[in-house]
């Protein structure tokens, strides 16, 4: 395997050379329509309520935020199979028209959702449709990054890969900020009202214009100089598949590469970028276009660290970076988001101190309200009220009192009687006002006061965030250096694409939709952070005791 000792050669005295205007081409070409692609992708994301409101009308809003973030991750969930697919093609044909191929998927299926017709007017096909859209990108996604990062670190020098391999890592926060200026700024020239009716398609158009750009700059460049070496002596892989998972010395890489590498970096990555702009607008209720703003700001300052940790893993090792990262969020991200409460709302954290909200049912009444699917129906009194005030997006505690008769929610001292599915009509409406009703005389926002641009509180969250990001930076950085050193030339495309896709299509691409349902069975919004922080745990823990260091690995080695 290419984790084998290095081998000497030529290409290794190339580290000390400055970089050559061919090189610049690759990276800057590789890197902006990768850009490009992770725009489209992510334009989903950020405009998910708005989606929500157009493609899922049918459903109450709860079951309408669950179905929108599993349409989110849907187009996460095939990603693997797009990595199979065009890994496999990039091994056999080559790196360069492989990536021109999922640009084209990437971008037709983003354009074609500007002219989708929503709900109101299509019905049930207008989800259905924005779906298989979703599913396309996603395919197109998992054959992107693999050709990308591939392609760049064959043009690399040795000891140099980290470096060169860095601009495609900050494609994707590139592209998540890109698709954030694009909604703000159409936001802001059309105004809410038109953006929320049809604002939201101005972003989706302008990915035609990308896409024209990307096809454009791509088609100038060569094929990658291992692979047409390794085409000219005959020895390009048949059968890229078998070898990459049909042989247990290279699978059992890729399983290592998942569990103690990608697995981590994904949540951590999804954490810092996705799920805190998620908790802002959620669970503080600070509105659309600040938690935008912030998110963009802690971005543009968080971003560099990616040429600088790539940098510093071709000097220290890619491992150390990585596991650094994973480590410090597994110890950081309770402290973080509770500061974030503290900045962002206040108000919310000052009730949640003086007037915790507290459900006391019977034992035996309360069972699991994971509802991943938006589709489980609860009978209880324990399981109504709780479903409840997760959907308000309310903090709450249980407790199970044998000497309890029916569920009852006590808001500070003022307590209310619940009810169940067999009385819902009469009280149900009743016991929702008197628990609107107390928690608004207990303190609680029903939205976050606004935060003044240049206030301490403004900055203290762009801080926060900041740091979240620079985890990301810290975990994304040297992964694509450090998956391309780990196989070797012949199947490189076919088995790195498929951990990091797993890692960060299943993994990561689940986080929000995995996080809010925890959020929403165990009613401590802080909850949902249980599951980045165990599996980046699991990733330090494995990558500690089973992952070797790869920056001295010669990628050109025949073995």
């Amino acid at each position: 395997m290419a984790q084998s000792d290095v081998r000497p050669g030529a290409h290794l005295t190339a580290a000390a050379r400055p970089i050559s205007t061919e090189e610049k081409t690759v990276i800057f070409a590789s890197s902006l329509g990768t850009i490009f692609e992770w725009y489209d992708f992510y334009l989903f994301g950020v405009m998910s309520a708005i989606i929500a409101a157009n493609f899922f009308t049918a459903l109450d809003p709860s079951t309408r935020d669950i179905f929108t973030l599993l349409a989110f991750a849907a187009g996460f969930a095939v990603r693997p199979f797009g990595a199979i697919v065009f890994g496999r093609l990039g091994d056999l044909v080559g790196r360069k028209y492989t990536f021109l191929v999922t640009i084209l998927i990437m971008g037709l299926s983003t354009f074609l959702v500007a002219f989708l017709p929503t709900y109101k007017s299509w019905g049930i096909a207008a989800p259905i449709t924005l779906i298989a859209l979703r599913l396309l990108q996603g395919l197109a996604l998992g054959g992107e990054y693999g050709g990308a990062a591939t392609y760049v670190a064959e043009h690399a020098p040795h000891r140099r890969r980290g470096a060169y391999t860095a601009w495609i890592q900050t494609t994707a926060t590139v592209g998540l900020m890109l698709a954030l200026m694009v909604i703000l700024g159409t936001r802001l020239y059309v105004g809410e009202k038109e953006f929320a009716d049809w604002g939201w398609r101005i972003p989706y158009g302008l990915s035609g214009v990308l896409l024209i750009v990307s096809v454009w700059i791509r088609l100038k460049l060569s094929e990658s100089p291992a692979f047409t070496r390794m085409k000219a002596e005959g020895k390009t892989s048949k059968a890229p598949l078998t070898e990459s998972f049909g042989n247990w010395g290279n699978l059992k890489i890729v399983i290592l590469a998942l569990l103690g590498a990608t697995a981590g970096q994904a949540v951590v990555w999804y954490t810092g970028q996705f799920y805190s702009l998620f908790f802002l607008q959620t669970f503080l209720k600070v509105d659309g276009p600040t938690a935008n703003i912030l998110i963009a700001l802690s971005l543009i300052i968080g971003t560099p660290f990616f040429l600088i940790f790539g940098s510093l893993s071709d000097r220290i090792g890619r491992k150390p970076i990585i596991m650094t990262g994973c480590l410090l969020a597994a110890l950081t991200y309770f402290p973080l988001f509770n500061a974030l409460t503290t900045y962002a709302n206040p108000k919310l954290q000052a009730a949640i101190q003086k007037s915790p909200v507290k459900v006391t049912a019977p034992v035996g009444d309360c069972n699991l309200i994971l509802n991943l699917t938006g589709t489980a129906k609860f009978t209880t009194g324990c399981d109504l009220t709780r479903t409840f005030l997760a959907n308000s997006g309310y903090n709450y505690d249980k407790v199970e009192d044998a000497s309890a008769t029916i569920a009852t929610v006590k808001v500070g001292d003022k307590a209310i009687a619940g009810y169940t599915a067999a009385n819902a009509k009469e009280e149900k409406p009743r016991f929702e006002k008197e628990v609107r009703a107390a928690l608004n005389d207990a303190g609680y926002p029903a939205k976050a006061d606004p935060i003044p641009a240049g206030s301490g509180n403004w900055w203290m969250i762009i801080l926060i965030l900041t740091v979240m990001v620079i985890y990301v930076t810290m975990v994304y950085g040297p992964i694509a250096a450090m998956l391309v050193e780990f196989f070797p030339t012949r199947i490189r495309y076919t088995s790195m694409s498929l951990p990091y896709h797993i890692g960060n299509g299943w993994f990561g691409g689940f986080l929000p939709a995995i996080s809010f349902s925890i959020v929403a069975a165990q009613g401590n919004i802080y909850s949902g952070l249980w599951y980045p922080i165990i599996i980046a745990s699991m990733t330090f823990i494995i990558g500690m005791l089973f992952i070797k260091e790869t920056k001295d690995v010669d990628i050109y080695a025949d073995d």
